[in-house]
């Protein structure tokens, strides 16, 4: 006897809407300055091109304040990318930020500064609505 799981219910078009906002929102500054928070500064100038349905897609234009020693897109600074399209990507399907659980990143190639159009890296995240309990939580690094 055979059978098909049903298909989960599409998520609500707000989700997706806030999702892409809070995305091109992220790199700007509160205040209307020209300061932004550290984890705003990889984002800033993001091109949303796609925030829906559980994936976020941008384009980031690589800038001097990123860049390592020899003008490369620092690692970190990707990483910090990576974790707030992650974020996106979640949002979009649940409405809400989560707090992280697994992170990783694919690392395909350098980016020079003013780079862009190349595929850099690929992040994944799994993230939880809830913290382990302390007795849970493992105590290796």
């Amino acid at each position: 006897m055979g059978g098909s799981a049903a298909a989960a219910p599409p998520a609500p078009a707000w989700m997706a809407a806030g999702a892409r906002r809070w995305l091109e929102e992220a790199g700007v500054a509160f205040d209307g300055s020209d300061r932004r928070a550290f984890n705003a500064l990889p984002l800033a100038g993001a091109r949303v091109s796609l925030a829906e349905g559980g994936r976020a897609v941008c384009s980031l234009r690589v800038t001097a304040e990123l860049t390592d020693g020899e003008g490369n897109w620092h690692p970190g600074a990707i990483a910090a990318a990576a974790d707030d399209v992650c974020a996106a990507a979640i949002m979009s399907v649940e409405g809400i930020i989560k707090v992280s659980v697994h992170y990783d990143i694919s690392y395909f190639s350098p980016a020079k500064l003013h780079d862009s159009g190349e595929l850099v890296a690929i992040g994944r995240q799994w993230m939880s609505t809830t913290r382990p309990k302390k007795d849970q939580a493992s105590s290796k690094l």
